[in-house]
């Protein structure tokens, strides 16, 4: 079967599953071999600033459903998945990424050394930093707003707006874990009617680290953990086309 066949099929076949098979197991490598997928996903100057949250134990998963308010999904799930966004990691990754780079082209292309050495030294750094309270972001906004009356501008540069990229780069990490372990014959759910603030405390995170969703997994149990026929707008309404 061709490539574009195959992950067709993964894409039709994956659905939001309400309830998992109790009678079914699930081995212990869908979920891990899933997770490093999940790590392969873009990111946003591939600062990955996320976490995932593997939760196997009984009375983890127990307290968990607890706080994703008794949904099925959770209450029948096997493993469930938080996956945090991490803000206040932004000087490690970039360090990481000077560290990783500088190592790889320091010896055969000092064009590329200097500009990966900049952005992630100085650049990446200043971006993420919106300063006390927010207010060097306010700053930066404003700077922006009247640079861009001249010229094309990156305008996503305050507290809100990097917070927004953070959970793009996180989603899309999820959605290729959710790909995945459909692509290793299982289920997902991705959860955000969740008590974000008491799994926060309950993780024991810091305090600008933030719940991004819980994903339940699980063998489904079918039809009666898909609630309805998949309902989508017509491809007309959806694509534009230039």
């Amino acid at each position: 079967m061709e490539k574009a066949e195959v992950f067709n099929s993964i894409v039709e076949e994956r659905r939001s599953m309400r309830y998992y098979d109790p009678e079914i197991k699930m081995p212990e490598h869908v979920v891990a071999n899933s997770l490093r997928r999940a790590i392969l996903s873009p990111s946003s100057s591939n600062m990955m600033l996320y976490e995932f949250y593997r939760v196997t134990k009984k009375e983890d998963l127990e307290k968990l459903t607890e706080l994703c308010l008794g949904q099925s999904t959770a209450k029948t799930a096997h493993e469930m998945v938080v996956i945090v966004v991490r803000g206040d990691k932004y000087k490690q990754r970039a360090a990481f990424n000077y560290k990783v780079l500088n190592e790889l082209y320091k010896d055969n292309n000092p064009k590329r050394l200097a500009l990966v050495s900049k952005y992630y030294s100085k650049i990446m750094p200043m971006y993420y930093n919106t300063g006390f309270f927010g207010i060097w972001g306010w700053i930066k906004k404003l700077i922006v707003s009247v640079t861009g009356l001249f010229r094309p501008m990156v305008r996503i540069v305050n507290n809100c707006d990097i917070k927004t990229v953070m959970h793009k780069s996180a989603a899309l990490a999820a959605q290729t874990f959710m790909l995945s372990v459909q692509a290793e014959g299982f289920y997902t759910c991705p959860m955000e009617g969740v008590d974000q603030a008491r799994i926060k405390k309950w993780l024991k995170l810091p305090r600008k680290a933030e719940v991004n969703m819980v994903i339940s997994v699980g063998p489904g149990l079918i039809p009666k953990g898909i609630y309805n026929p998949r309902i989508r707008p017509s491809e007309e309404e959806m694509i534009v086309n230039l």
